[in-house]
């Protein structure tokens, strides 16, 4: 692999977690507020996650993942759009499952099981993105 193309994947990684970041904070804050509304840390974590990934789709096709788009005279692509949310639904059930083994298994308190699950989809989610979707 080359510099620029190392380089190239640096930057990418790097505006991945960028958005990451917003789509996070979108998915924590609709979660907390869920949860605390009394709502089960399940369903809250599908409508909160679900939240999220719809600005992760916007977002990255946008500016993370742009460059694959170059060239194409509609810019909507249906097919990745499947693939988008056939991955976010795999990323969603591990998610689940993980805080399910964390939260009702070991015990861990619920937004301590949330982050480090997110930890996890993180990188799950970036390498999907990159080499099945966008």
């Amino acid at each position: 692999m080359s510099d620029k193309n190392l380089r190239a994947g640096v930057i990418q990684f790097l505006k991945f977690n960028a958005v990451g970041l917003l789509n996070t904070l979108i998915d924590f804050a609709i979660f907390t507020l869920l949860n605390s509304l009394g709502l089960v840390y399940t369903l809250a974590q599908v409508i909160s996650y679900s939240a999220g990934t719809a600005n992760s789709f916007i977002l990255n096709k946008k500016v993370t993942f742009r460059d694959s788009d170059r060239g194409k005279k509609d810019s909507f692509d249906r097919m990745q759009l499947l693939k988008f949310i056939i991955l976010n639904l795999i990323v969603l059930g591990i998610s689940l499952l993980l805080m399910h083994l964390l939260t009702d298994k070991l015990g861990i308190q619920v937004l301590i099981s949330k982050v480090l699950v997110t930890f996890v989809t993180v990188i799950i989610n970036f390498f999907g993105s990159r080499k099945w979707v966008f």
